[in-house]
């Protein structure tokens, strides 16, 4: 579980608060899906959980931040790593090996996992992301792409109970992205608690369970994506561009075609389209 409680943070260089006053809670097993402009916080939100906040980055802290019930200042980031994997938007600054199997291979010997288990691991973490052929590959010699998905792996060879990830699709085509949240959705369907960061609110929408809004460092909306999606007007105010779906749909309730609530996914939109034409 991951509580904030009266949550504020300011960088030390600055201005104003990147996040003000957060009170939310995440549960286990829980796929939340994190929207907003650039500079709304959302980074700065996944740092609060995995703890780079404050460890890493100084600043004004205020009020308390619990992952699985420890307290992210007084924890150290390495207790904290123990529950939270975490996947950066800056991925080369996320990579210490020089070699693909190198990489899963440290974070799984500096957590101790016993030996006998860590070919395992690695193996079953590169075939799930569907990236056995590079095993032995120079991390210098993939491409952005690439490189996101063996961050993903390495992440999923520790498997934690938490996964937080910031903008894990920016560098992939629509082919690898849906693979890395359908392997998300495996995960969370097994226990896992996600915590994603997208753009591609369509994509984000199909696969989460809840949807976080922030807007200028405050939570604006928080709740499952129906509830969220059907609060549209809210988010185009905001300068968020809501799923096709939900903005059909809106218009054909404008027009009196349709009275169903907000389409989530494309079976709802096509019940939607048959009841518009009637």
């Amino acid at each position: 579980m991951i509580e904030f409680k009266d949550f504020s943070f300011r960088y030390a260089s600055g201005k104003a608060n990147a996040l003000q006053n957060v009170n939310l809670t995440i549960d286990d097993g829980d796929f939340v899906g994190i929207i907003g402009n650039s500079g709304a916080g959302k980074t700065t939100f996944t740092y609060a959980v995995n703890g780079i906040v404050p460890h890493h980055y100084k600043g004004d802290f205020y009020g308390a931040v619990t992952v699985n019930g420890l307290d992210t200042v007084d924890s150290k980031p390495e207790q904290l790593a123990v529950h939270v994997g975490s996947v950066f938007q800056d991925v080369d600054a996320q990579m210490v090996a020089s070699m693909v199997e190198d990489e899963l291979l440290f974070g799984l010997e500096n957590f101790g996992i016993p030996h006998d288990q860590i070919e395992q691991r690695v193996t079953e973490a590169l075939e799930e992301i569907g990236i056995s052929d590079l095993r032995m590959r120079d991390l210098d010699s993939l491409s952005g792409g690439q490189k996101q998905k063996v961050a993903v792996a390495a992440i999923l060879a520790l498997r934690p109970d938490i996964i937080v990830l910031d903008e894990p699709t920016g560098e992939l085509d629509p082919q690898s992205s849906e693979q890395i949240y359908s392997l998300l959705q495996e995960l969370n369907r097994r226990g896992t608690t996600i915590v994603a960061v997208e753009q591609k609110i369509g994509l984000l929408c199909r696969y989460a369970t809840k949807l976080l809004l922030i807007d200028k460092g405050c939570v604006m909306l928080y709740g499952t994506v129906r509830e969220v999606l059907q609060q549209s007007s809210r988010m185009e105010e905001i300068g968020i561009h809501v799923p096709r779906i939900v903005s059909l749909h809106k218009e054909l309730t404008r027009m009196g075609l349709v009275r169903c609530p907000a389409p989530v996914n494309m079976d709802e939109a096509e019940a939607m389209a048959k009841e518009a034409l009637g």
